[in-house]
């Protein structure tokens, strides 16, 4: 498998690209996004096998049951960065964590999807409705990254989750349309 083709399966939808300026109107689609993952996933997920949950979506890539609890635990940590970055008074530093090392964890790797598609479901009902109410001011307001090594507004964090929604649902219709 060439370079490109590995990169296409990595990055099925293309890499995310912060905009300079968002508006309302994509904010509201972003969050839209965001609304519709968990009844997506479980669409997706909830009928497959052991078989297909421990199927990866490229070589030395997630299996879907990782993939599945990777969405869990990078919408935690996305909940409260948003939280943090509004009710600090100064410009948070997150703490941004080894995803690769907690997809290894023993969670990760053999939890049931049902976990994580109930957290999902429940999580994103209260992100949404806390999103929902930000007003466009508190869009404004941001974190620090230190990977990024730079401050991430409100509005282009939605945007990157929401594209990090469709990434990695494109990961699994893809391990499923290619078998």
């Amino acid at each position: 498998m060439t370079t490109e083709e590995i990169e296409k399966l990595r990055y099925p939808i293309g890499k995310f690209i912060p905009q300079d300026t968002y508006t309302q109107q994509s904010i509201e689609q972003a969050i839209a996004t965001i609304e519709a993952l968990p009844v997506a996933l479980t669409t997706l997920v909830s009928p497959l096998s052991e078989t297909w949950l421990e199927t990866p979506y490229r070589p030395q890539g997630w299996t879907i049951r990782q993939t599945v609890h990777h969405l869990a635990d990078s919408h935690i940590n996305a909940y409260i960065r948003f939280k943090l970055a509004v009710t600090q008074p100064t410009i948070p530093t997150i703490n941004a964590y080894p995803e690769q090392l907690w997809a290894e964890t023993i969670d990760g790797k053999t939890a049931p999807v049902a976990i994580s598609l109930q957290l999902l479901t429940s999580l994103h009902l209260r992100w949404v409705q806390y999103l929902r109410s930000l007003s466009p001011e508190l869009w404004q307001k941001s974190y620090f990254h230190p990977e990024k090594n730079r401050a991430v507004t409100l509005a282009e964090a939605v945007h990157s989750y929401a594209w990090h929604c469709e990434h990695h649902k494109a990961h699994i219709v893809n391990v499923l349309a290619a078998n």
